[in-house]
């Protein structure tokens, strides 16, 4: 192997301008980076901006550069999709063709609902996409009072079912998603994820989810380079919401977060410790907090933190790391509704002794996962070109 350790940092729908089948998806036009930029009047990201960041697209405040400091291109999706789930398995070499069900607009079916309160004994309020602290202020006193479930979606394909920790025990509530995970296999109601939402709190107070959180996903449709590192016996190393996207498949170690900050800050701590293999992070609140929820000044203020935790990241890199910065799909906070958008995302490979330069696009995201496969020689994916050779 050429490099003992890869360090890869998912930044959660940065994407960098729509695709070229953008309109398909509703999303022309859309643009994250570029548009959170100018709706804030510049965004400073002297990092990013010395790797090349405003050579992949129109970035007010970040300028393109001669000589950027690492490798950095556009990857285009594969896969039929703008998801979570999609994105992160082409990312480890898996191509999406179905898209997963997302009932954003609707709600979910009666017949699940109904199924749902039959198999669980209690009825369910919402039904709806909400955002989760939103949904809690609605109709968190009611759930208290009732003992219902609150079900509620988002633009990503999940089922999220909240209830209070002192009404419906987390050993219930475990048992209840289970069950909701069981009729949600079914191909016309199957989710990427069913997600346990545990709350406390009370009217006068204000509500606040507990970190006692539990997603219960779909595997992935088959193996991934992940597995094929764990396999040969590397170090597969999760941090944030990894572990839960690939349900566990290939992952020998895992690190929960509570922010980007945090996520950084333990990345950080364990690049400092000895392991070979992969460092494979997720970085959830430029999406969750400030993508979803159109909020273009949070965004760019956690773009800004995030690069200057990169600058102090960048200091605890061994010459043998290799490290590699892409997103999972787009989510501009200018653009109409709360859904993803279809994009370009970038990718940056950072080494010390590489001098950087701008590379051609690559038609998948699997061109990350078979970079990383022939840096350790594990077996290929079916999909994507290897960059390792034309690094500089």
């Amino acid at each position: 192997m050429k490099y003992k350790r890869v360090i890869l940092i998912v930044i959660d729908s940065v994407g960098v301008g729509e695709m070229p089948d953008a309109a398909k998806f509703g999303d022309a036009g859309a643009n994250t980076i570029g548009h959170l930029a100018s709706a804030t009047g510049g965004v400073h990201l002297p990092t990013l901006g010395s790797w090349g960041y405003g050579n992949l697209t129109k970035i007010e405040g970040v300028p393109p550069v001669r000589q950027p400091k690492a490798n950095v291109l556009r990857l285009a999706e594969l896969s039929n999709g703008k998801d979570t789930m999609t994105g992160h398995w082409e990312i480890m070499g898996i191509k999406t063709e179905t898209p997963f069900q997302t009932f954003t607009e609707t709600g979910f079916p009666k017949e699940l609902i109904q199924e749902l309160e039959k198999r669980t004994g209690r009825k369910v309020v919402g039904n709806k996409a909400a955002s989760g602290t939103e949904i809690l202020v609605e109709l968190g006193e009611h759930q208290m009072n009732s003992g219902d479930l609150i079900v509620y979606t988002s633009a990503d394909s999940v089922l999220q079912i909240a209830a209070h920790e002192e009404v419906i025990p987390l050993e219930e509530l475990y048992e209840i998603c289970h069950i909701a995970r069981d009729l949600c296999m079914r191909d016309e109601w199957k989710v990427g994820r069913v997600i346990a939402r545990p709350y406390v709190g009370n009217p006068v107070d204000g509500f606040k989810r507990t970190p006692n959180r539990h997603d219960y996903a779909l595997s992935p449709s088959s193996d991934t380079v992940l597995d094929h590192l764990k396999d040969a016996k590397y170090d597969v190393i999760s941090v944030g919401k990894i572990r839960d996207i690939f349900n566990g498949s290939g992952i020998t170690d895992h690190h929960g977060i509570k922010s980007n900050h945090d996520g950084m800050v333990q990345t950080t701590a364990i690049v400092d410790q000895d392991f070979t293999g992969l460092l494979f992070v997720n970085l959830v609140d430029f999406d969750a907090l400030y993508g979803h929820r159109r909020d273009a000044l949070g965004y760019k203020l956690a773009m800004e933190e995030f690069d200057r935790d990169l600058t102090e990241l960048v200091k605890h890199l061994h010459q043998d790391d290799l490290l590699m910065i892409t997103a999972d799909h787009g989510n501009d906070p200018t653009f109409h509704g709360t859904d993803h958008t279809r994009e370009y995302v970038p990718l940056f490979v950072y080494n010390e002794d590489l001098n950087g330069q701008v590379l051609p696009d690559q038609d998948t995201f699997a061109a990350i996962a078979s970079t990383i496969a022939e840096n350790f020689k594990v077996a290929p994916t079916p999909y994507g070109k290897s960059l390792l050779k034309d690094l500089r």
